[in-house]
């Protein structure tokens, strides 16, 4: 008898919840704050000093961040600086053409502080809001304050490098062949 009241007590509350659930989850208010740092990001690595060098460009000119990584721990850390961009528009179409410091990974110091800049030209007409961001290794990404910047002109089309593409494919389709050639086959 304990066994049909557990299971129609189970059910029941189930489905009051399943029916509850979408109305709670409503009530429940959610904060954001536009070019707020991740908390976990901020605990390791700072953005300050964000400046652009410009605030409305055509396509095909150079808008230009600069600032300062400042470093919040004692070991050192391994990251790599990109743009980041929101539009109202389906674009958000940048071309990276330099980063300082060089390279796609650089080491940040513990306790120091290592000026950045970022050059990028806009490929695509639109608002967009630009901010530099920071990936940590093993921490993840951190965005700095931003600022709306204003592209106007027509679309540059950049010819796609099929060459990489092949190249790319090749190489995931050996992967592929290794990972199934030394998985142990399951029956199922």
């Amino acid at each position: 008898m304990v066994d049909k009241i557990t299971i129609a007590f189970v059910l029941g509350a189930v489905l009051v919840l399943g029916g509850l659930g979408p109305n709670i989850a409503t009530m429940i208010q959610t904060a954001e704050g536009h070019g707020v740092q991740a908390q976990l990001q901020s605990r390791f690595v700072r953005i300050e000093d964000e400046t652009f060098n410009r605030q409305s460009l055509q396509t095909g000119e150079v808008v230009t961040l600069q600032g300062s990584f400042v470093s919040l721990v004692d070991k050192p850390l391994r990251a790599w600086s990109s743009i980041f961009s929101e539009s109202t528009n389906a674009g958000n179409r940048w071309e990276m053409l330099a980063r300082d410091p060089p390279g796609n990974v650089f080491s940040i110091p513990g306790n120091s502080v290592v000026d950045y800049e970022l050059s990028a030209r806009a490929l695509e007409p639109g608002v967009y809001h630009v901010h530099t961001q920071l990936n940590i290794e093993k921490v993840g990404p951190g965005l700095g304050p931003g600022q709306t910047v204003v592209v106007e002109g027509e679309p540059i089309l950049k010819p796609i490098p099929y060459t990489n593409i092949a190249y790319q494919s090749i190489i995931i389709a050996v992967g592929y062949v290794i990972t199934f050639a030394t998985r142990p086959w399951q029956v199922i």
